[in-house]
């Protein structure tokens, strides 16, 4: 009998994505494992237990996680899932562990083997991976449907007999992964679009998606970029400039997206109630990262704010999880070549190199440990020359987008040596490569 992998519903109200696919799930049973889905895991993802049944996974019940080898996952189990999962089971999700650290104790004290697969290195061997940049391409995408639906008057320009439609303005602030697809989605429907981003090097992927770049280019702003493609921190002076400059741009807009996240930290706040309200009465604001405290002032997480001057400000939590039937898809895809290099071909059984890159980056727990430089023990010592991100400030919800650099550059004060070394944490997707479309898609 081969092992088994255990596909459980999500607990969570907010959750209905699933971490497997009826494709997935055919992949997986050809690599010789045991496929066991619980029973309505898929339902929210328009996918029924018969799907699953048909491409050879087993309908199960939760208490069937107990005899699982591999749990694959959406969301960090909780506790009271872990009290079911054997010890040295694997257990692969977005595990959201910035803040979180009675969660991840929880991982280690259960002796799972625990991937967080937001960890995943920018490498091109973990494209097929990249779990961040597949469901941030789905919340750029979302984020200006939402906007468009709250927005109530349509985006591209028409030329009617009865008049013109002018076409809506749409700015978009910050330009990674969601930034971009929001970008090539406002334009596909027509609108006009502007975007701005403290990286130089975003000024000609904007441009190659045909919109408009606003930033203060001065001196500062020409080196506001790591030797990574990562962007600086920026002065006083300069985000003073910008936020003049911000102000009044988007007086003059329909639609905002904001997209912009530090992970472990909360959110920049980019648009002001100042700001807000300058708007026409009309606008829509939509804020992809109310779930790390928002870029926009007075944007509430789970609800859709109407302002006294008549702005309405989107703070939906999980917008990845808005297009669930997508999302699942490819996060199922993200999942399974990940768990592919786990699997040793011959024996047909998981077979975990911990000297491989992708499993020094994404293992959070293991043997009853904390195993993730940037989360273990004060007292514990990384290996020489690794860089260990500063304490995480903690968040409730989960990130839902990857705009951001997923580790933040050392500080000025840390010694010569470890800032010089090249750190193991995984990174953002670079911004240096234009494109004439989003990267990073699964």
């Amino acid at each position: 009998m081969g092992q088994t992998v255990f596909i459980p519903r999500e607990l969570d109200a907010n959750e209905p994505r699933v971490a497997a696919s009826p494709d997935t799930v055919k992949r997986l049973a050809g690599l010789g494992l045991e496929v066991v889905v619980e029973a309505g895991a898929g339902t929210r993802s328009r996918i029924p237990d018969e799907e699953f049944a048909k491409a050879g996974a087993s309908i199960g019940k939760a208490g069937d996680v107990a005899k699982a080898d591999v749990i694959l996952k959406v969301r960090r189990p909780t506790d009271a899932e872990l009290k079911s999962y054997k010890s040295g089971a694997a257990v692969i999700a977005i595990m959201d562990p910035y803040g979180n650290d009675a969660a991840v104790a929880a991982l280690a004290k259960a002796g799972v083997t625990a991937f967080a697969m937001e960890f995943m290195p920018r490498i091109t061997r973990a494209q097929s991976m990249d779990v961040l940049s597949s469901q941030a391409n789905l919340a750029g995408y979302q984020a200006v449907i939402d906007g468009a639906a709250e927005y109530d008057r349509a985006l591209p320009m028409m030329m009617t007999a009865a008049g013109t439609v002018p076409a809506a303005k749409v700015f978009i602030m910050g330009v990674g992964v969601a930034g971009l697809q929001a970008i090539a989605t406002a334009r596909r429907l027509g609108a006009v679009v502007t975007a701005t981003d403290v990286r130089p090097a975003a000024k000609e992927q904007v441009a190659s998606l045909g919109a408009k770049f606003l930033a203060v280019e001065d001196e500062e702003f020409k080196a506001a970029e790591t030797a990574g493609g990562y962007a600086k921190e920026m002065s006083r002076e300069y985000q003073a400039k910008q936020a003049a400059l911000t102000a009044e741009h988007i007086a003059k807009q329909d639609i905002v997206i904001t997209t912009a996240l530090i992970p472990g930290r909360p959110a920049p706040r980019l648009v002001s109630a100042d700001m807000v309200a300058s708007m026409k009465p009309g606008s829509v604001i939509v804020d992809l990262a109310v779930e790390r405290g928002g870029n926009v002032e007075g944007a509430v997480p789970g609800k859709v704010v109407t302002t006294a001057n008549g702005v309405k400000i989107v703070g939906h939590l999980n917008v990845p999880g808005r297009v669930a039937a997508s999302a699942s898809l490819l996060y199922a895809r993200n999942l399974f070549a990940f768990l592919e290099t786990l699997v040793d071909k011959a024996t047909k059984t998981l077979a975990i190199n911990r000297d491989d890159d992708l499993v020094k980056a994404t293992m959070l727990t293991d043997g009853g440990k904390i195993v993730h430089p940037a989360f273990a023990k004060a007292d514990q010592q990384p290996p020489k020359g690794q860089y260990i991100e500063p304490p995480a400030i903690p968040a409730s919800t989960m990130v839902a987008d990857a705009s951001a650099p997923k580790q933040a550059a050392p500080r000025k004060a840390a010694p010569r040596k470890a800032a010089a070394s090249k750190p193991s944490l995984p990174k953002s997707p670079s911004p240096k490569s234009p494109s004439p479309k989003p990267k990073g898609t699964a």
